[in-house]
């Protein structure tokens, strides 16, 4: 699959589905999942909406197409989203094993909305003792028991 190849009818659902979006008090985001297969899913920020904060248009496309599905394995879809995905959106279209992320707006047209990633992008960079928020590693002695657990499971479903 050609990913440089753009279905723009895609990525303008996902623009009308984000302009729509703030016309019912939702997020100025919308996405569309295509599967390998054709298949099409819908999402749209509910961020305000749900009390949320996880709830981004790529997120909830990503979560109905697996629902619809039955599957966490999206391998071979495209994700289109109206503007570029945030760093937790990247990453969730990395485990659903999405093929490909094409997006219209980018990080500055959304940053001069009020919608600024940069602090989430800077945070990866940053030095772990300069990060706005503290993630401390405390080993103890229980601490991978839960993978020794999930080794011996024989009936486990790998992903």
């Amino acid at each position: 699959m050609d990913t440089r190849v753009v279905d723009t009818a895609h990525l303008d659902r996902a623009v009308a589905l984000a302009v729509d979006s703030v016309a019912h008090a939702g997020g100025p985001f919308g996405a569309v999942v295509v599967t390998a297969d054709g298949q099409v899913f819908e999402g749209n920020n509910r961020v305000t909406q749900d009390n949320d904060p996880t709830a981004h248009a790529e997120v909830t496309a990503i979560r109905r197409a697996c629902a619809a599905l039955g599957t966490f394995d999206l391998t071979g879809a495209t994700l289109y989203s109206s503007c570029e995905p945030c760093p937790m959106c990247l990453a969730s279209a990395l485990w659903a094993r999405v093929h490909a992320v094409h997006y219209a707006a980018d990080r500055y047209d959304a940053a001069r909305a009020g919608f600024d990633d940069a602090a989430f992008y800077d945070f990866f960079d940053a030095d772990p003792a300069d990060r706005v928020m503290q993630v401390v590693h405390e080993r103890t002695a229980t601490a991978t028991a839960p993978f020794d657990a999930w080794r011996a499971l024989d009936s486990r479903v790998e992903y």
